[in-house]
């Protein structure tokens, strides 16, 4: 089959270019979807990223209600195997007991991304239902990373990560419980965004109320694709128990100007977690980096305990997951997650968490209310806070203690570990503001180090704007130019 066209052409261009070529008819949508189809088959054997693409949408980008008179005018889009359902698609959740869970209906947020003229022309893989940092268990698939494929993608967007940092299309879905976003796109060499609470809808099939912390979004290669993704897709369903809000100005508007002198500080102590030297090094570079575009910058830090933070964040993780397994039970007519089908440490977090007490919980909301209070505070003073994406370098395909199928028998030391690389993101779900992860620094092992930038709560067009100007600066050359051994250009 002949491609519209070569890999290398295709690989430079972003959504927002691939829907203009489409406006001026240069291309079609069908065309687009069969490029990313062929993308996918040339790069997915040795990534695992992809669990399926829907032929028929390929064939036909109508078929499913894209709308392509949409902002992004019928470019490919792949869902995460996790969150938000397509009406009789297939949502296995990374679980072997899910295997030949069918949706039943489209989700809010569903409907937003094919109005927006994305079409959606396949699933991304996810660790068994988001838990853990990496999608690896060889029972059902292990993703790699395409910069080096003895490494980890990191999770819980993994598939994701790995789809669009190897070109085989531009954007991508993803979801952020602490971090899920942020993480792989940090170690992958994308831009992941999570945005404010309030911004992108769970419903019908999740409670703004009981899910505070998990945010939706995705991935790309471009500040434009993300701000234009937000634009588009952002907006309550009726029924939301808070208000959705809307920026002043869109926020691909607002990209185009720099925003004014900010106040940024810098920080990789956060309570007992530290980064190595070497990362450090990577962000006191990219502060001076930022100096040099005008910015004042300084360490800081916000008066928070981090310890309790942490504390009522496992907690929060413990009951939360516990009750999602619990309702995957229900529907399937089960008493308990069956250990065959089940991975270890999520039986674990079922068993430790099913019973919460509501003393418990509200123990954890008060440290929400005093976390989310000091960060707020901070921010009077400062707009934006730096820090690393990990503290830690990017693990290696094997490494266990980081997932769920590890063997450890204590839920606690568990998340201990995971806390201990993955500290600097999960407070910004725990707040609810908003925080991207830009690919401006690189580990020792030559993988992608994500630089995260937070704000307060509904600033994120000040992320955007920063991302925006030094994009401009380094002349869109993230990841200082490279790109990974793996990708759709490579032969």
């Amino acid at each position: 089959m002949k491609l519209a066209m070569s890999w290398d052409e295709w690989a430079d261009h972003d959504a927002v270019a691939l829907a203009t070529r489409v406006r001026k008819g240069e291309v079609t949508p069908a065309e687009l979807a069969a490029q990313a189809a062929a993308g996918i088959a040339r790069i997915n054997p040795a990534l695992s990223a992809v669990v399926e693409v829907f032929d028929d949408v390929v064939d036909d980008p109508l078929k499913d209600g894209m709308n392509a008179g949409g902002a992004f005018a019928g470019v490919p889009y792949l869902m995460k195997d996790l969150g938000p359902t397509l009406q009789g698609r297939l949502q296995e959740m990374g679980s072997l007991l899910m295997r030949g869970n069918r949706a039943k209906a489209d989700s809010h947020l569903t409907g937003r991304i094919r109005q927006a003229g994305l079409n959606i022309v396949g699933r991304t893989t996810t660790p068994e239902f988001g838990v853990c940092s990496s999608a690896e268990n060889p029972a059902v698939y292990i993703t790699r990373n395409p910069w080096d494929l003895d490494y980890t993608t990191c999770g819980s967007s993994a598939g994701t990560a790995a789809i669009v940092a190897a070109g085989a299309l531009p954007i991508s879905h993803a979801t952020d419980g602490g971090g899920s976003i942020r993480i792989p796109a940090g170690v992958n060499g994308n831009i992941g965004l999570k945005v404010s609470r309030g911004v992108f809808s769970i419903a019908p099939n999740a409670s703004d109320l009981t899910g505070l912390v998990s945010i939706q979004g995705c991935h790309t290669r471009t500040v434009r694709d993300t701000a234009a993704f937000v634009d588009s897709c952002r907006g309550g369903a009726p029924g939301e128990f808070m208000p959705y809000w809307l920026p002043a100005e869109p926020y691909s508007d607002l990209i185009q100007r720099d925003p004014g002198r900010l106040r940024i500080a810098l920080s990789h102590e956060w309570g007992d977690y530290r980064a190595t030297p070497q990362i450090v090094a990577e962000l006191e570079r990219v502060g001076r980096f930022l100096e040099g575009l005008g910015h004042h910058v300084d360490w800081a830090l916000p008066a928070v305990d981090f310890r309790v933070a942490f504390a009522a964040q496992t907690t929060c993780y413990i009951s939360n997951f516990a009750q999602t397994i619990a309702n995957l039970l229900v529907q399937l007519g089960l008493d308990r997650p069956p250990v065959d089908l089940v991975e270890p440490v999520n039986v674990k977090i079922w068993e430790a968490g099913l019973n919460a007490s509501y003393a418990e919980r509200a123990r954890m909301q008060a440290v929400f209310n005093t976390t989310s209070r000091a960060f707020g505070a901070f921010f009077e003073d400062w707009d934006i806070i730096l820090t690393p994406i990990t503290a830690l370098p990017t693990p290696k395909i094997g490494a266990t203690e980081y997932l769920t199928t590890s063997d450890n028998p204590s839920v606690l030391d568990w998340f201990g570990n995971l806390w201990r690389n993955f500290a600097y993101t999960p407070l910004a779900n725990l707040c609810g503001i908003p925080a991207i992860s830009l690919p401006l620094a690189e580990q020792e092992n030559g993988l992608p180090l994500g630089i995260q930038a937070q704000a307060r709560q509904a600033n994120d067009g000040l992320l955007l704007q920063l991302g925006a100007q030094i994009e401009r600066a380094i002349d869109g050359r993230w990841n200082a130019g490279r790109l990974p051994r793996v990708h759709v250009t490579a032969d």
